[in-house]
């Protein structure tokens, strides 16, 4: 199944270093994005078709693991790529995400120095990034 792309990535945290930094990449790029801070704002931008979802494991306002989950289970979205972020350390939440469906799960460094290439490579295709799970 194709990921029908409408130009706008869904991005869930509630980090305002992060969220700028998502917001510059994505001008750079030409990319809008829908930045949410609830499960159920995730499930109403989710059923647009985003060409990407990011997600802050870390974020506090939603439960990451079982809306990794919710999503992967969903025929509406299971098919959207899910790029999940997370501070080096926590190999644990890294490895629960990978298990959970998360299709890309980057330290939160890789994450900020190769963001403008995750939205350019997202943008330009329909399919997930080749090469399985980022680690």
């Amino acid at each position: 199944m194709e990921v029908r792309k409408n130009g706008r990535v869904l991005a869930v945290l509630d980090d305002l270093f992060f969220r700028v930094k998502i917001e510059a990449a994505a001008r750079q790029e030409g990319v809008e994005v829908d930045f949410v801070r609830s499960e159920e704002d995730v499930y109403a931008k989710a059923a647009e078709r985003p060409m990407l979802i990011i997600l802050d494991l870390n974020c506090l306002a939603v439960q990451p693991l079982s809306l990794i989950a919710g999503l992967k289970a969903n025929e509406d979205t299971k098919e959207i790529p899910l790029l999940g972020y997370v501070s080096h350390v926590q190999d644990e939440l890294r490895r629960k995400a990978r298990d959970t469906g998360c299709d890309f799960v980057l330290a939160r460094s890789a994450f900020s120095q190769n963001l403008p290439q995750v939205l350019k490579q997202h943008a330009g295709t329909t399919k997930s990034v080749e090469g399985g799970k980022a680690s």
